[in-house]
């Protein structure tokens, strides 16, 4: 892991898109740490976390050098409460940056408190082990284990949601 700060953490915008499309695909080719199994295409990542029906925001953190290094993105989906949105954080999988998660939490967070939601989920495969301590490490609990969902080569793998309290309303 590089030792370099971020920089900055701010929204993305569409000239992201390549780069942070570019690297989710690396996550998704490498295999064992997102639900995420068909790689996007530029336009279905935009899409997808920057214009999806239920947006609520993507955040950005750069490294050193001013190039996107991780994202987080927030959304409302119908399978969860009114007032819940589900999370995303991928960071690129190589030259990853020290506190970058934490830094895009902090801003996911703030942004969610001002959206008046009352929780964040997160589903993660009970086999990505950095994601579960990411999310434990930013103060998420397990809330339901979706036991042997299917991958799409038919593997059986836990999905664990956790859940973070805003202690909105």
């Amino acid at each position: 892991m590089a030792d370099n700060v971020v920089l900055q953490v701010r929204p993305a915008r569409s000239d992201d898109v390549p780069s942070l499309c570019a690297f989710l695909n690396e996550i998704i080719q490498m295999g064992g740490t997102t639900a995420h199994e068909v790689p996007f295409t530029d336009e279905s990542f935009a899409a997808h976390f920057l214009s999806c029906p239920g947006f609520i925001s993507c955040y950005v953190a750069d490294d050193a050098d001013g190039r996107p290094c991780a994202f987080q993105a927030l959304e409302r989906w119908d399978a969860l409460p009114e007032s819940w949105a589900d999370i995303g954080t991928f960071a690129r999988p190589h030259g990853k940056v020290r506190g970058a998660g934490t830094a895009l939490f902090a801003a996911t967070k703030a942004h969610a408190f001002e959206a008046r939601l009352e929780a964040i989920n997160a589903t993660i495969r009970a086999d990505n082990a950095g994601g579960l301590a990411y999310y434990a490490k930013m103060g998420f609990v397990d809330y339901k284990i979706e036991k042997t969902v299917p991958l799409k080569d038919g593997r059986p793998v836990d999905r664990i949601s956790k859940r973070y309290l805003l202690g909105v309303r």
